[in-house]
């Protein structure tokens, strides 16, 4: 478990989001991926986090990729501070637009 994603894990918990993990291990690569799914209804949001680890046995995040609901484009962030701000700035409104629509 990448223990970088506990700050993203309380936030979403503090916010009544859903979530569900899961790890993929491609055979090609060296990179493992690790694929958070969250929402409050469905699990309509992802973010993918690629890393690798050191030789030292440290887990090195590469690239964290996020695709809210019905985004054409991942937005890619280097750290988990980067992302945290971008959901704290976007999430409300996503909630907002989706409260009017039901």
């Amino acid at each position: 478990m990448i223990p970088v994603l506990n700050r993203t894990k309380q936030y979403l918990k503090s916010r009544n989001y859903h979530y569900e993990k899961s790890y993929i291990r491609p055979l090609m690569t060296p990179e493992s991926v690790y694929v958070f799914k969250f929402g409050r209804n469905a699990l309509n949001n992802r973010v993918i986090i690629r890393y690798s680890h050191t030789w030292t046995g440290r887990q090195r995040i590469n690239e964290i990729d996020l695709r809210l609901h019905k985004q054409k484009h991942p937005r890619i962030f280097k750290t988990e501070s980067d992302l945290l701000a971008y959901l704290e700035s976007h999430l409300p409104q996503r909630e907002q637009r989706e409260d009017e629509k039901d």
